[in-house]
């Protein structure tokens, strides 16, 4: 009976754990994003405005830098997902 109830908290504890992975996971690739996301988008205004002729190249440039930090905040959720599928 005692055995039953220890593996039992064991595996609570585990899922308390897992839902952590993926919340921590998730929660800090999002933070992450939107600190690049900020970053990226203030850089565009600024270069747009020293540059205005390069405003196409500097569009373009910028949709990249988004794509891959947004890639990066997958990454995390990704990351949060396995740790609570491994348990």
């Amino acid at each position: 009976m005692h055995v039953f109830l220890l593996t039992s908290v064991f595996h609570l504890a585990a899922g308390v754990g897992a839902g952590l992975g993926i919340g921590i996971g998730g929660g800090l690739g999002a933070v992450g994003a939107g600190v690049g996301i900020g970053i990226i988008f203030g850089k565009v205004i600024e270069s747009v405005t020293r540059q205005p002729e390069m405003r196409d190249e500097i569009t373009s440039i910028q949709w990249l830098g988004f794509a891959l930090t947004e890639a990066c905040f997958f990454y995390g959720l990704v990351a949060g997902l396995i740790s609570y599928v491994l348990k």
